[in-house]
């Protein structure tokens, strides 16, 4: 530890001597309080990699468990612009039912593939948000589980006919 009680004042400076004093207490109290600073640094720094490292771990097992849905449009399909700005939002829900999941993890994505000359469109996202990716954003799109359980059919309604007199 220095000694900072010898901190002399040059000849004809306009510093008081109590202004010098203080500035050598304080320096004083700075070199006991160094150990202390250090080691709250070191604790902050640790708490701070163990918080990373668990949202890394949950982001990546996010990522691994997510599901997939097959959005397949009619042959009239002609979407409005209200309909599209609902299902904008319908897909701006995904991240909020994800809850506990971190926003990288949370994403809904849209893929686009084609197979044998026909484009087919898939919506993905976190298991948690399963019911809303399963929710229907257009009135004249299905939405199919992809690779589903070949035991589960979709349930269709006919709209009722009119009857002839």
């Amino acid at each position: 530890m220095q000694d900072h009680a010898a901190f002399r004042l040059p000849e004809g400076s306009a510093v008081s001597a109590d202004a010098a004093q203080l500035f050598a207490d304080m320096a004083a109290r700075a070199d006991e309080a160094t150990p202390y600073v250090l080691a709250c640094s070191l604790i902050a720094l640790a708490a701070w990699a163990a918080w990373a490292l668990r949202r890394d771990h949950r982001v990546r097992r996010a990522l691994a468990d997510r599901v997939t849905v097959e959005v397949v449009p009619t042959t009239t399909f002609d979407p409005s612009e209200g309909e599209v700005g609902r299902w904008a939002r319908h897909l701006g829900r995904v991240h909020h039912s994800a809850q506990g999941v971190p926003a990288r993890g949370s994403a809904a994505r849209l893929r686009y593939s084609a197979e044998a000359g026909r484009m087919r469109c898939f919506l993905e996202g976190p298991t948690t948000a399963a019911a809303v990716l399963g929710m229907p954003g257009f009135a004249e799109v299905e939405v199919r589980a992809y690779r589903a359980r070949p035991d589960i059919q979709p349930v269709r309604f006919d709209a009722p006919r009119e009857q002839q007199a």
